[in-house]
């Protein structure tokens, strides 16, 4: 039977204990980081606590903002979730994301992305499989090499270099679904955590042209040169086909020395035109999750395609977040949509995590229904409810 649980969010003084109860979950160190006992801006930590004031359980609200097709969408990323081994199985998770969810929405959060070392307490709390960050290993003597351009340049980067490093990032992904935009306190506060003249990195590679940066690599070395040296790429993008290209045979040149490149590769972009993706081995996969935190807000801050127009009537369950529990009609035109309530029974019936597997393109409406997640009335075509996913499909390239 549930243990009543009393969820509150957590103060410096809880800190410590919070520390401690992920160390036992994650393996971490006995000595935390100093920021991890401190304030942080831009995330928010909740703790619940039993009847004699014990924390038995965490979980943190990253402040993060995703892009959805141009616009960006206020999130509440989950991450360093953990209940104490002996509360587990007991409805403490559950109480947390209640409390979470219930938070987010009062600061104005949309949508929620974790990733799960688990998915099934995340599942019967609404959040469904979104799709897979993969992490592959490239053998750094199969990347081509080209004769270097004329008209770009390639230089080491400094610190001074990250403020036009992210200004690429924003290139690619303002436009596309779910990535993150690298921007507000939370990413400020991990860059201001870096020593002066410090890189998040052993190194940044940067390829330029007349216009300015064009491409670039943020890596780590690692240690030897034998058989089993990697270079590890923490990020790697272009904005062009000669900068990719560019970059692609820098990174080559590294054969000799580290004959393994280890990479997350974005879907259809620049760089992975010009990688040999025939050779590549998965090294990790992380599973990600997603659902809405405000179904109205999450339609309505996003971005959509601008071809795509329709409206739909369909009734949502989620009994975790009762405000998004009802009868619904979505409309979308001209690059916009809007969600408003309608009266009476309507013909499609959704699960909150059908929501989030259309929300993300994860899947198609028929499929949905097969997953038992959309219900519809006979003679009804459930595939209406692919308007929810038009502009799909979501990825994530960070890690939290």
């Amino acid at each position: 039977m549930p243990t009543p649980v009393h969820v509150r969010e957590l103060t410096t003084d809880d800190l410590a204990a919070a520390w401690e109860l992920g160390r036992f979950a994650f393996g971490s160190s006995p000595t935390p980081p100093a920021h991890a006992t401190e304030a942080t801006p831009g995330l928010t930590r909740y703790g619940a606590f039993d009847d004699a004031g014990r924390l038995v359980g965490k979980a943190v609200d990253l402040h993060h903002d995703q892009w959805w097709s141009g616009r960006r969408v206020s999130a509440a990323d989950v991450g360093g979730v953990a209940v104490a081994p002996e509360a587990r199985g007991r409805g403490v998770a559950r109480a947390l994301l209640t409390a979470l969810l219930r938070g987010a929405r009062d600061r104005g959060a949309a949508i929620s992305a974790l990733y799960p070392t688990v998915t099934a307490p995340y599942r019967a709390c609404g959040w469904a499989a979104g799709g897979v960050l993969r992490t592959v290993d490239l053998p750094t003597v199969a990347v081509p090499r080209q004769r270097p351009a004329a008209h770009l340049s390639v230089r080491a980067g400094t610190p001074a270099d990250l403020a036009a490093v992210d200004a690429l990032y924003e290139r690619v992904a303002r436009h596309r679904t779910g990535m993150l935009t690298r921007q507000g306190s939370l990413y400020d506060s991990f860059r201001g955590r870096l020593a002066a003249g410090e890189l998040p990195d052993d190194g940044l590679t940067l390829v330029e042209d007349a216009d300015g940066l064009v491409a670039y690599a943020l890596w780590s070395r690692g240690r030897g040169y034998g058989a089993d040296s990697v270079l590890t790429l923490s990020d790697a993008l272009a904005v062009t086909a000669d900068g990719a290209r560019e970059l692609v045979g820098v990174l080559g040149s590294w054969a000799s020395v580290a004959p393994t490149l280890r990479l997350s590769l974005l879907d259809g972009d620049a760089l992975s035109a010009h990688l040999p993706l025939e050779s590549v081995r998965e090294h990790a996969r992380d599973l990600w999750m997603h659902r809405p935190v405000d179904v109205v807000r999450a339609v309505t801050d996003r971005g959509w395609p601008a071809h795509v127009r329709g409206s739909v009537d369909f009734t949502l369950d989620d009994d975790l977040a009762d405000w998004n529990t009802g009868a619904w009609r979505l409309t979308v035109a001209d690059g916009a949509a809007e969600l408003s309530r309608v009266g009476g029974e309507t013909d499609l019936r959704l699960d909150v995590r059908g929501f989030a597997l259309l929300y993300t393109g994860a899947a198609h409406a028929r499929s949905v229904v097969q997953a038992g997640l959309l219900r519809h009335a006979t003679g009804t075509d459930p595939a209406a409810l692919d308007l929810l996913g038009a502009g799909g499909p979501a990825q994530l390239l960070d890690y939290f």
